[in-house]
């Protein structure tokens, strides 16, 4: 019988949905993307994002943001909330940073002694003091910070660049997520996924230690046989997704296959780490004897090889959820703030150093805009019977560099403790409109229509922090 089956029956039958497979395949483009544009708004100053992101709620006071009063009233009550109680109960006495903090670059920017690597990048680096978030749980902090709500179900910053300027790279995907060897982050997929957008939108996931599976081509299928399944798959493909117009998720399946047969050449070389210099395994750290270090530096250098290759967005992750001991796989860190910053800062700082140093000295930044973010900032008090911090969602840092940017700037500032944003205070509407500029977005014109309303990344919020743009 033929494949297709076109008896006089069944060809009437079908020539409705056949016209409406040309139509939907005239729709989805060579690459099922679809978007709205897939063309800035205005000339970009960033082709790609990097995104940094170090959940469990990195802390501002012992990392970026220098108090000397904190440290002058160290052991004091916290002047007129002596009594607060905070996410995790009530707070002692003012708690000075476990580590001094140390001027850098030729600004002087003052910054804290367990990030000496970082340190030299400092003249090159904008960081927004003034941060705000609308949650004190790490959960929804942490896609509070991805996709702008606090609720799942919304696409992320990644999925929204996505949708609007579309892929740089056939053969790999235009989001990637990269995942720290200790797990996902708190809400997990929810930090990367394409919420009302189209399926094919969200992030693929993966990571040095998790390479894509199941990529190679079977010794007993020749090449030409391959292309020939690929093509007989397309087409049923089409005729499928044709008699099923509004299945998105079915379209990003569809996208998927095609987009997985293109990888089975440029995924494996881009993720074989063994190609690179050793000079460049040295300046990440990729063999240190730290193993949490060495995968951590594996994934900044995937996440450069990426970049390289054109991928649009890639998040990249230092740290996982919460656990039962606080600060053990994140930044999290209630009640051991020295032990866990100790355990921590030593993993993320050479290896995030490196990056920034790699893709400077090949020229990436004039394209590529970085940011680091976590989900908000901790007390300047200590848990009352601990020496750790608890949550603050009214302060936090995060920061901007390369394409667009203007380094050796601070922008915004905390009161004199750290514990309230008190200057140019920014939400993350701020910070989101501001990447979209600097990729000529304008964030009050990419919408998606959803359930009666043209959606926005930024909600109904947002303006630009004009003191950190170039």
């Amino acid at each position: 019988m033929n494949i297709l089956d076109l008896n006089r029956r069944n060809f009437l039958g079908n020539m409705t949905t056949g016209l409406t497979g040309v139509a939907l395949s005239r729709l989805l483009g060579s690459d099922l993307q679809g978007a709205a544009s897939l063309q800035p708004h205005f000339a970009p100053k960033a082709k790609q994002v990097l995104q940094i992101f170090c959940p469990g709620a990195a802390s501002h006071l012992d990392l970026w943001d220098h108090k000397p009063m904190l440290e002058k009233y160290d052991g004091t009550p916290m002047p007129g909330a002596e009594k607060e109680v905070t996410f995790q109960g009530k707070n002692g006495n003012l708690m000075k940073s476990p580590w001094p903090f140390v001027p850098t670059g030729q600004s002087g920017k003052m910054l804290s002694s367990l990030l000496p690597h970082m340190g030299r990048h400092a003249d090159e680096i904008a960081f927004i003091h003034s941060m705000v978030s609308r949650s004190n749980t790490h959960g929804p902090g942490c896609i509070g910070m991805n996709t702008c709500f606090t609720r799942e179900g919304f696409p992320s910053a990644g999925a929204w660049v996505n949708y609007a300027l579309g892929s740089m790279n056939e053969n790999l995907p235009t989001y990637v997520s990269i995942q720290d060897m200790r797990g996902e982050p708190p809400n997990g997929k929810a930090n990367w996924s394409h919420g009302f957008l189209p399926a094919q939108y969200q992030a693929v996931s993966m990571s040095a230690q998790q390479p894509l599976r199941n990529l190679e081509r079977p010794a007993s299928i020749s090449a030409a046989e391959d292309a020939e399944t690929r093509e007989l798959l397309a087409t049923l493909n089409k005729a499928h997704a044709a008699a099923n117009p509004d299945n998105d998720e079915l379209v990003a399946r569809m996208a998927a296959y095609r987009l997985a047969a293109k990888m089975q050449l440029a995924a494996p070389e881009v993720s074989e780490l063994s190609r690179e210099p050793k000079h460049i395994h040295a300046l990440y750290g990729t063999q240190d004897a730290n193993k949490l270090k060495a995968a951590y530096a594996s994934n900044c250098l995937l996440a450069r090889r990426f970049l390289e290759q054109g991928v649009r967005y890639v998040s990249l992750y230092c740290a996982s959820r919460a656990s039962a001991v606080d600060g053990l796989l994140n930044w999290d860190a209630h009640k051991t703030l020295k032990a866990d910053y100790e355990r921590h800062c030593p993993i993320f700082d050479q290896p995030t150093a490196a990056l920034l140093t790699d893709l400077k000295q090949r020229g990436m930044l004039d394209n590529v805009l970085v940011i680091w973010c976590t989900e908000f900032g901790r007390m300047p008090t200590h848990q009352e019977g601990t020496s750790g911090r608890d949550h603050n969602p009214d302060a936090f840092t995060t920061w901007m560099m390369g394409a667009g940017v203007k380094g050796g700037v601070s922008h915004g500032a905390t009161d004199d403790i750290g514990r309230k944003s008190v200057q140019d205070v920014a939400t993350v509407y701020d910070f989101y409109a501001t990447v979209l500029h600097l990729l000529g977005l304008d964030h009050e014109k990419l919408t998606y229509y959803h359930n009666g309303a043209n959606r926005r990344l930024t909600d109904i919020h947002g303006h630009l922090i004009q003191g950190i743009l170039a």
